[in-house]
C-alpha cells in the first residue's frame, strides 16, 4: 500500500481558543466542505469532542456515487491538536493530524493526512489523475472559505 501525504497550513487572525472551538465540532465540517461532496453527517455529532468518538458521514465521491464513511477521533491534545482515522470509507488508509499553534496575531492550524487509494495498482493509477486533484480541490475550498470566515494573517 502506498501512502501519500497532503500537508496545508493556514493562519487566522484568531486566538488558539475560537480556532479550537470551531475545528473539534464536527457540526461544522459541512459549512466548508465543497456542495458538490454532499457531506451529510449522520447520527447525533452533538457535544464536545473526545478520544474514541465514532463520527459517521455520507458523502459523494463521483457524481452519483455516495458512501459512507466512519472516523475516529484519536490522540486529542486538548487546544492543540487531534486526529481522525478512517474505520472504513472511501481510502485504503486515513490519519489527519490537526494542529492548533498560537503566533503573533492568532493561531496557525496545519492540516497533516497520510492516505492511501484502495483498489491496488488501479487505485494507484487513478491517483494523480482523480484522488489527488479531488482531495486539493476540497483542502482548497476549505482554504478559501475559512479565509472568508475568520480572515488571514498577512
Amino acid at each position: 500500500m502506498k501512502l501519500y501525504t497532503l500537508d496545508q497550513t493556514q493562519d487566522f487572525p484568531i486566538s488558539v481558543a475560537e480556532a479550537w472551538e470551531f475545528f473539534s465540532a464536527p457540526a461544522n465540517l459541512d459549512s466548508i466542505t465543497p456542495p458538490d461532496v454532499a457531506f451529510h453527517l449522520t447520527g447525533d455529532h452533538s457535544g464536545p469532542m473526545y478520544e474514541s468518538r465514532i463520527l459517521t458521514y455520507r458523502i459523494t465521491i463521483a457524481p452519483l456515487v455516495t458512501v459512507n464513511w466512519v472516523t475516529e477521533i484519536k490522540a486529542i491534545d486538548e487546544g492543540r491538536s487531534f486526529v481522525d482515522e478512517q474505520r472504513s470509507g472511501p481510502y485504503a488508509f486515513w490519519h489527519h493530524r490537526h494542529t492548533f499553534e498560537a503566533i503573533p496575531g492568532g493561531v496557525r492550524m496545519n492540516d497533516l493526512i497520510h492516505y492511501a487509494v484502495p483498489v491496488g495498482l488501479l487505485g494507484g493509477l487513478t491517483h494523480p489523475l482523480i484522488v489527488r486533484p479531488k482531495l486539493e480541490r476540497i483542502f482548497n475550498y476549505r482554504r478559501a472559505e475559512l479565509a472568508r470566515r475568520f480572515g488571514t494573517l498577512g
